[in-house]
C-alpha cells in the first residue's frame, strides 16, 4: 500500500470533517443561500456566538460601534467571513488537541497574512485568501496523529535547520503535502483549496499558481526563523511590494494575526 494512503487510513479521527463545517459549506454551495441559514448554525453554538461577537468588536475589524447582537455581527461580517470563522474555530480542537499545538496558530497567521495581502494587492479575493492560508498545512495533522514521536523528531529537525518536507520524508516516507492532498480529496474540498494544499511549496507546478505563491510567501514570512533570502523576489515584485519593506510587512502581518488569534483562541 502507498505510504501516504497508509498514513491517512491509520488516522480514524480525522476522516470526517467537523459537522459544523460541513453544514456551513453545504449552505454556501446553495445558490439561494441566506445569512439566516448560516446564522442558525452560529446561534445554536454558544462558543461560536461568543467568538464572533468578540471578533467583530475587536481591533481586527475595527468597526466604530459596539455590537452586542449576533445578527448584526453576522450581517456586518458577511456570509463568507462568517463561514471562514466557523471553519477556523471548528478546526481548532482538531489541530490543537490532536496535532501540533502550534499548528492552529501558524495556520491563523498565514490566513490573516494572506487576507491582508490580498486586500492590499487585489491579486485575489481576500476571503478566499484567508481560508486558503488557513488550510494549507492540514496534512501535518495526519503525520502528528499517525505517530507523535516521529512527528516531534520532524519538528526537532526543522528547528535545527532541516527542510520540513525532507524531514517528513525521512521519518514518514511521505510528507504533509501528500497527506494533505489526499485529505482534500476525501473531504471533497474546492479545487482552489486542494491546489493550495498540494502546491504551497511548489507554486509553479500548480494550474493556479498565483494563490499558491501568495500562501507560499506568507508561510515563509510568519516562520519564527524567517529568512528573507527564501522569498521569491520576482513574485514580490509582481505584487508591487518593495523587497526593502519586507520586514515591515512581516511585522504588520504578525500584529494583525495575533489580534485574530487572541480573539478566537
Amino acid at each position: 500500500m502507498d505510504k501516504t494512503i497508509e498514513l491517512v487510513n491509520s488516522v480514524k479521527d480525522i476522516h470526517a470533517m467537523p459537522s459544523v463545517i460541513v453544514k456551513a459549506l453545504n449552505i454556501m454551495k446553495k445558490p439561494t443561500a441566506s445569512m439566516k441559514e448560516l446564522g442558525d448554525i452560529v446561534m445554536y453554538d454558544q462558543s461560536l456566538t461568543i467568538k464572533i461577537l468578540a471578533l467583530v468588536n475587536s481591533a481586527y475589524y475595527g468597526f466604530s460601534q459596539q455590537i452586542s447582537s449576533i445578527s448584526i455581527a453576522l450581517s456586518l461580517l458577511g456570509m463568507v467571513k462568517v463561514k471562514n470563522i466557523i471553519v477556523a474555530v471548528a478546526m481548532k480542537p482538531m489541530m490543537s488537541n490532536q496535532g501540533d499545538k502550534e499548528l492552529w496558530k501558524h495556520s491563523m497567521r498565514v490566513a490573516a497574512g494572506c487576507e491582508y495581502l490580498a486586500n492590499v494587492t487585489k491579486v485575489m479575493d481576500s476571503d478566499e485568501a484567508f481560508i486558503a492560508g488557513f488550510v494549507h498545512d492540514v496534512g501535518k495533522m495526519v503525520l502528528h496523529m499517525a505517530n507523535e514521536k516521529l512527528y516531534n523528531k520532524v519538528l526537532d529537525a526543522v528547528r535545527d535547520g532541516a527542510d520540513v518536507l525532507d524531514a517528513e520524508k525521512k521519518y514518514f516516507d511521505s510528507d504533509h503535502v501528500k497527506t494533505g492532498s489526499l485529505m482534500a480529496k476525501r473531504w471533497q474540498l474546492p479545487i482552489l483549496l486542494a491546489n493550495i494544499i498540494s502546491y504551497h511549496h511548489t507554486p509553479s507546478l500548480s494550474s493556479i499558481p498565483l494563490p499558491c505563491n501568495l500562501v507560499c510567501m506568507v508561510d515563509k514570512l510568519v516562520q519564527d526563523n524567517f529568512n528573507p533570502s527564501t522569498l521569491d523576489k520576482d513574485f514580490i515584485k509582481t505584487l508591487g511590494i518593495d523587497f526593502a519593506d519586507i520586514e515591515d510587512l512581516r511585522n504588520t502581518i504578525m500584529q494583525k494575526s495575533e489580534l485574530l488569534i487572541s480573539e478566537l483562541a
